[in-house]
């Protein structure tokens, strides 16, 4: 059994709050839950134990938290470099969500949030899912099939040489058949 204990990391904006989501994720006996207060700590755990789900937290003191999690994902020394990351904000911009994605950061939750809907955002992160490794040094979930692939042209019934889209019904055909005129 002990297998099978998936290892959760917990550093948010104040002990107060680490404590209290430390506490939910804990109700769960199939998570050890860490709780952490300083970038050094964690780092150190890290480099000797592997952590399946990272929660930290945008608003706390330090080093943001996207610098952590690149610097988990580019360092060497960590057992799990590939660690899901759940961030945690008060409010999110439009160069904090470009910093998240290159970082590697899996999912952001804005603040406040039920504990309990942490707790089920982490149950949902350690579900089966692929996890890429790009040349370039990016780490984490596969985003490039998000959008459906659209069809050729031939099956949505126009022509590759066709230069003009259908914008209106061809109003030549009756558009209630049995009650043409």
């Amino acid at each position: 059994m002990p297998d099978s204990l998936k290892t959760v990391a917990v550093i948010a904006a104040t002990p107060a709050l680490s404590s209290i989501l430390t506490m939910v994720l804990a109700g769960d006996a199939r998570l050890r839950v860490r709780q952490f207060d300083s970038d050094l700590a964690l780092l150190a755990y890290m480099r000797l134990a592997p952590v399946d789900v990272l929660v930290c937290d945008f608003d706390r003191e330090g080093r943001p938290a996207y610098e952590m999690v690149e610097g988990i994902r580019l360092d060497n020394s960590i057992e799990s470099q590939d660690v899901q990351v759940i961030a945690l904000t008060r409010t999110i911009t439009p160069p904090m969500r470009h910093q998240s994605i290159s970082a590697g950061i899996d999912e952001v939750l804005i603040k406040p949030m039920s504990p309990r809907h942490l707790l089920q955002r982490v149950q949902a992160r350690l579900r089966a899912r692929p996890v890429i490794s790009t040349p370039s040094g990016y780490r984490g979930p596969e985003r490039r099939n998000r959008v459906p692939p659209l069809l050729p042209l031939v099956q949505q019934g126009r022509r590759a040489s066709d230069n003009v889209v259908q914008l209106f019904p061809d109003r030549r055909k009756p558009r209630h058949p049995g009650l043409e005129h």
